[in-house]
């Protein structure tokens, strides 16, 4: 087997940040180690309510090697977005914090607060400030036909606390009084990744993330390899059913497998587990002699890496079962009983 670690076998680690590098004001387990061995890496966010300093500030806070350079920020693409689209010196209304009227200015745009200032066009990003004053603002322009652009769609954003309401959320509400849908910037849409690798001029990007609707998705967008860590928001349940656009080419635990050889990780049959196909259900049983399949997590995760690409052959597969001791321990730790 190639024993070519997954950091070694790309030039440049595309990570995102809220659920994968940290959640809220606290860094993910493990991560800060695995991150701070002088990789070539830029952090590309889909939250656009802080300056890429901001960002960087807070990742160093939190024992990670950062500057504003490796930051690349959906507000900074949906500020490109827009200065392709309309002439220099436009006013755009913006949706979102100071951060994101900023990137609108350093384009030779002119952000401003009110439809009354007859903008050509609305951005929205998140802002913890959002309320009905400025969204009624934003329906009045859109509905005037002004461009819409949205820094990104997500519709919850991890805290330490938990998920909590996100941009898209904020978007559905525009959608649904405009019957218009924006233009996006960030994840799954490609400009932000296409922005990241073109800042980094590689050749061998991998995009990791906590999100198959936005990371791997986007990462499969713009044909890049990509890493599905679960620490944040998509499940073992959702990789299971996870559609063909959102399915990643690497499953791990936590950012703690980059030291590990890259063809282990990836998703293919596992070793030291064999998964039939019975009618409508997948059985899964170990090979490995004794207990030894469960001496660690990472057999756990070797076992799902094996049951994950029989499941995506057969994405109406009823249920999971363990033929033996071993394989039943697992796979209640990925399906919980109801």
């Amino acid at each position: 087997m190639n024993s070519q670690t997954l950091r070694s076998r790309y030039d440049v680690l595309l990570l995102d940040l809220d659920g994968t590098v940290y959640r809220g004001a606290e860094a993910v387990p493990g991560a800060r180690e695995a991150l701070n061995g002088g990789d070539r890496m830029l952090y590309v966010t889909n939250n656009a309510s802080r300056r890429p300093i901001e960002v960087a500030e807070h990742l160093q806070e939190l024992g990670f090697v950062a500057d504003v350079d490796s930051v690349v920020t959906s507000s900074q693409s949906a500020a490109r977005l827009l200065a392709e689209r309309i002439p220099t010196g436009s006013k755009v209304l913006v949706v979102g914090t100071d951060a994101l009227a900023e990137e609108i200015a350093a384009v030779s745009l002119e952000p401003v607060r009110t439809a009354d200032a007859q903008p050509v066009a609305v951005v929205q990003g998140h802002s913890p400030d959002t309320g009905w004053r400025i969204l009624a603002e934003a329906t009045l322009a859109i509905r005037s036909g002004a461009l819409w652009v949205a820094t990104n769609v997500d519709s919850t954003l991890p805290t330490e606390r938990g998920l909590v309401l996100g941009n898209g959320s904020m978007v559905a509400s525009l959608e649904s009084a405009t019957g218009r849908t924006p233009i996006v910037a960030g994840k799954p849409a490609a400009p932000l990744l296409e922005d990241a690798i073109r800042r980094s001029s590689a050749d061998r990007p991998l995009v990791i993330g906590d999100r198959l609707d936005t990371d791997i998705e986007g990462a499969n967008a713009v044909g890049a390899d990509s890493l599905l860590v679960l620490t944040g928001v998509s499940t073992i349940e959702d990789l299971l059913r996870a559609p063909s656009h959102q399915r990643p080419t690497y499953v791990a635990s936590s950012l703690e497998c980059l030291d590990t050889a890259a063809a282990e990780l990836r998703v293919e049959p596992g070793r030291g587990w064999s998964v039939a196909v019975d009618g409508d259900d997948l059985h899964l049983a170990s090979t490995a002699p004794g207990d030894c399949a469960v001496a660690a997590g990472d057999e756990s995760m070797a076992a799902l890496r094996g049951v994950l690409d029989i499941a995506w052959a057969h994405p109406g597969f009823g249920t999971i079962v363990g033929l033996d001791e071993v394989a039943r321990r697992i796979v209640a730790q990925w399906v919980p009983a109801s």
